[in-house]
């Protein structure tokens, strides 16, 4: 049976408590395999990894140069620290801002993949989140195409969204499948 859907007032990092209990409920009763938490300095990554079993975990985050040229956000005593639990760690590039993100910066005009981004948002930043998180595990190998996953998204900072996924590769982007919504704010 699968679990109840929760929908939060607002968005926000207030939810990542929830999000995470949630997220363990439905993995348990599913037998999900495969959770994908995002993380910009590892925080969350290090919250996730204290709740939910670290090595069904996928800490994904931001790539190099994200916000600052050759600046990563991920502190390494959080990378240490989550590695030791026993949690993966992925760092690559957007699946969906790549090349297009810096076609926007110099061109001022959008590309497909980050209107695919936008369209995604219409159910919140952090659903749009949990797609990219799939794509992003996908391309790395480090989750299969042909099994659920649990992807976690936020708005900000810590998560408020999660959903039940099969992953596809980025080239492969139309047979990706939202299975069902664990858990997303209702106001965003």
């Amino acid at each position: 049976m699968v679990p109840r859907t929760v929908y939060f007032e607002k968005a926000g990092p207030e939810n990542t408590a929830e999000t995470l209990d949630l997220v363990k409920a439905w993995a348990d009763e599913l037998n999900i395999p495969i959770i994908l938490v995002p993380t910009c300095t590892g925080r969350t990554g290090l919250q996730a990894a204290g709740i939910l079993p670290p090595d069904r975990i996928v800490v994904i985050t931001h790539s190099t140069g994200f916000r600052h040229e050759n600046e990563q956000e991920f502190k390494p005593e959080n990378r240490d620290r989550i590695e030791a639990l026993g949690a993966k760690i992925l760092t690559c590039q957007h699946a969906l801002a790549g090349i297009s993100r810096a076609v926007r910066f110099k061109l001022k005009t959008y590309e497909i993949d980050e209107i695919v981004a936008y369209t995604l948002r219409i159910m919140g930043q952090g659903m749009k989140v949990c797609v990219e998180l799939c794509l992003m595990a996908a391309d790395a190998g480090l989750v299969r195409t042909d099994e659920d996953v649990i992807a976690l998204g936020g708005t900000g900072r810590g998560v408020d969204t999660a959903a039940v996924i099969k992953p596809a590769n980025v080239s492969r982007f139309f047979d990706l499948k939202i299975r069902g919504i664990i858990c997303k704010p209702w106001n965003f």
